[in-house]
């Protein structure tokens, strides 16, 4: 086993309320709806949305490595704009890694751009730490994400204002 972490970040043009409200507030009712193609749903399997919550979500056909994710939030820090999801079931657990969790900060830039820095750290289930095309394939999934997400606050100037 090999543990190790990688750090991306992504300017958002979206003020930081917008991108937190939208990104991780409600993040499991928007994201399906954007990304239909590839999320056919999230569940929510233990709580509301909010600290300790366990939510379920659920891929497409359009998604080949895997069917679901399982991942609860272990920190929701709403001043500090800072989210922690570990990952308990699916995904890449049992594939290439033994755990894995997401946390996810947000800075503001300036009044209409959002600095997200996501840290990914991991336990590998062989020696082996990820290399770099393992840990750009697993950052394209969550800027898919962001992308989507950015775009639709971009076109909806009014939404979660």
């Amino acid at each position: 086993m090999v543990a190790g972490s990688f750090t991306r970040e992504n300017v958002a043009k979206i003020s930081l309320d917008r991108v937190w409200k939208a990104g991780i507030l409600d993040a499991h009712n928007l994201i399906p709806k954007l990304l239909s193609d590839f999320i056919s749903s999230v569940e929510l399997l233990e709580g509301d949305g909010g600290l300790g919550t366990v939510k379920k979500t659920n891929f497409t056909e359009a998604v080949k490595e895997f069917r679901f994710v399982t991942d609860k939030i272990e920190l929701l820090d709403n001043e500090n704009h800072i989210v922690k999801q570990s990952v308990i079931d699916g995904g890449l657990i049992g594939q290439r890694l033994k755990s894995y969790s997401f946390e996810m900060k947000f800075e503001v830039v300036n009044s209409s751009e959002t600095l997200g820095k996501i840290t990914l750290e991991y336990d590998t289930i062989d020696e082996t730490p990820l290399s770099a095309e393992e840990q750009e394939e697993i950052m394209k999934g969550l800027f898919l994400i962001i992308k989507a997400i950015e775009g639709y606050l971009i076109e909806n100037p009014t939404s979660y204002a």
